[in-house]
């Protein structure tokens, strides 16, 4: 970027975020882009401009940030390998009234990144923290998912490497019921990955995120069973950064012939107005209950209505 561009872009970042305060003596927690660095927030040009220093997971990476924005300042290595001893430096720069900046190496601190040590050791010093939001992984991927029966999310991150404990996170992930469960995975493990959730859950629906953000980029949704051959189909796909979602599993009825009250409360309005077809296949897609099961209920519901 050539200096009069970095120029006006700083300007119009304090046109756009200069009003907001910025205290001294704080801890500034800045999301930073996942892939694309026009993602980077103008808040978050304008706070890296206002910084004293700016600790970074990877000074190679945060340093390149800077110079991106034509900005120069001190940097501090913190990174999960020395975060208690580097947040001493971070400390002591607060003490002295300074505004210090922390951008780990993409998306947001703290999230499945260095950062909470950090925090924890600044709260207790007593200094302020702020957060500067932006782009984060777990959030984009959810939004793509399209999980109609999720009524929350959980973050599980990357799951253990060794085969026993794998499977055994997986499963206690699987049985969550009503929440989408969003894992990462690095390309080398991604082939393993899939064939076990093709293994213990081949009728989950899944939403594979690659390069989220990036010029490659892809979503697909589908079935855990279809997974392996989609994947195994090009190599193309078993490359890069990997966010998938496991879509909530829906609450089991109480017994075989029993649905939940919202699928059958939900089956009953769609009935009211649609076809039983439509009003099943509806009910099923929003509620996740078994169709069978729906159209024996929808079969019920208009007998009853006959009667």
């Amino acid at each position: 970027m050539a200096v009069s561009d970095q120029s006006l872009l700083r300007q119009a970042a304090a046109a756009a975020a200069g009003s907001q305060q910025y205290p001294a003596a704080t801890l500034y927690l800045v999301a930073t882009p996942i892939g694309n660095l026009a993602d980077l927030s103008l808040r978050a040009i304008h706070l890296l401009g206002l910084a004293d220093a700016l600790a970074c997971e990877d000074t190679r990476q945060g340093g390149a940030l800077l110079r991106h924005l034509g900005l120069h300042k001190p940097l501090i290595a913190l990174h999960q390998h020395n975060e208690r001893e580097a947040s001493a430096a971070v400390l002591a720069r607060l003490a002295a009234g300074e505004r210090v900046a922390y951008a780990s190496d993409a998306g947001t601190p703290a999230i499945s990144d260095p950062g909470a040590v950090l925090v924890r050791e600044v709260v207790a010093a007593g200094h302020r923290v702020l957060p500067l939001p932006g782009p984060s992984s777990t959030v984009t991927a959810l939004s793509v998912a399209g999980d109609t029966a999720a009524t929350s999310f959980a973050f599980a991150g990357f799951l253990p490497t060794k085969a026993g404990e794998r499977r055994s996170a997986l499963q206690a992930v699987l049985g969550v019921e009503g929440q989408s469960q969003v894992v990462f995975e690095a390309p080398h493990r991604i082939i393993d990955l899939v064939a076990l959730l093709a293994e213990l859950a081949p009728q989950r629906r899944v939403t594979v995120c690659r390069e989220l953000t990036k010029q490659f980029e892809s979503v697909h949704t589908a079935e855990a069973a279809t997974l392996p051959a989609w994947l195994a189909a090009d190599a193309q796909r078993q490359r890069g950064e990997f966010v998938l979602v496991l879509h909530a599993q829906a609450p089991q009825a109480a017994a075989d012939d029993e649905l939940p009250p919202q699928a059958l409360r939900t089956l009953a309005l769609l009935a009211a107005e649609l076809p039983l077809k439509q009003a099943v296949a509806l009910a099923a897609q929003i509620s996740g209950a078994p169709r069978n099961q729906l159209y024996d209920a929808g079969l019920k519901l208009r007998r009853g209505a006959d009667e």
